[in-house]
């Protein structure tokens, strides 16, 4: 066998072996859109064959039913409020600390960094019945305020916008300086055009963690008027018989906006990620 060949060769496996392993992380996405267009007796019929992805009889009867029974476009709504909400203030507040630990020198950024990196160490279910108590403290309690306020700041973002604004050349700010910009116009005017990789990355992360949230908002939402979609979808688990159709119709209906905007953006994920690692 020459070179040429085995190269070829190499080329085959490892394509064929990556498509593999997307068919089995991608599986259980198809088996659930293919479940939301069977009727419920279908839905559980054939899971060890290839048919069970195949939907017989399909229809879009499941979907009906899930907009009969709630007013999914009200939480799909709330949803999207919340979340883009969060999304705009986080990537305006920690990028601009994120920009302050990269470039600017003051007393204690050395151990403000390090707390920053040590409090990406605590997971959320650490400080959230904490967080709760001062929440209701202040009296918002099924408001707009407890969904936002106290997922602004993230440490994860400060670290992400900081490790990507180091490779950022002084000699770019030094000229914006020299042609009259300040500290705050440097920065909306020459850093933030030339970082779309990390304000994407950001942006899909924050995204789907929010998007997915069921735990805090089920805390903190008391009333239908705020109710975000998880906590929609949950309706259908509380009444029995359990029928899975529109559950599978509403996870697929909740499943849409992540799998648009990561279409659209997993180019800049990907650079975003890859432009983040660990410096300085």
């Amino acid at each position: 066998m020459t070179q040429k060949q085995k190269a070829r060769l190499g080329h085959a496996i490892f394509y064929i072996g990556n498509t593999i392993v997307a068919l089995i992380f991608v599986s259980p996405l198809i088996w659930m859109i293919s479940s939301s267009l069977k009727p419920e007796s279908g839905i559980f019929k054939g899971l060890n064959s290839i048919s069970t992805f195949i939907p017989k009889d399909a229809s879009f009867n499941n979907y009906i039913e899930v907009f009969e029974r709630i007013d999914m476009w009200k939480f799909i709504g709330n949803s999207l409020f919340y979340v883009l909400v969060i999304i705009l203030l986080d990537l305006l507040i920690n990028s601009i600390c994120g920009y302050a630990l990269a470039k600017f020198e003051f007393k204690g950024k050395k151990l403000l960094l390090t707390l920053v990196i040590s409090l990406m160490v605590f997971p959320a279910e650490a400080i959230m019945l904490p967080l709760y108590r001062e929440v209701a403290d202040l009296g918002w309690i099924n408001s707009w305020a407890a969904l936002i306020v106290p997922f602004i700041a993230k440490c994860f973002s400060i670290f992400m916008f900081r490790q990507f604004f180091l490779d950022i050349p002084n000699d770019l700010l030094e000229a914006a300086s020299i042609d009259g910009c300040g500290p705050v116009r440097t920065f909306f005017k020459v850093v933030m055009p030339i970082s779309g990789t990390v304000y994407a990355t950001v942006f899909i992360l924050d995204f789907v963690a929010h998007w997915n949230d069921f735990m805090w908002p089920l805390l903190v939402v008391t009333g239908e008027e705020k109710r975000t979609i998880q906590l929609a979808i949950q309706t259908f688990f509380g009444s029995k018989p359990i029928n899975y159709g529109p559950i599978m119709a509403s996870l697929t209906i909740s499943a849409i906006p992540m799998l648009i905007m990561f279409i659209f953006l997993q180019k800049y994920y990907v650079e975003g990620i890859a432009s983040t690692g660990i410096k300085g």
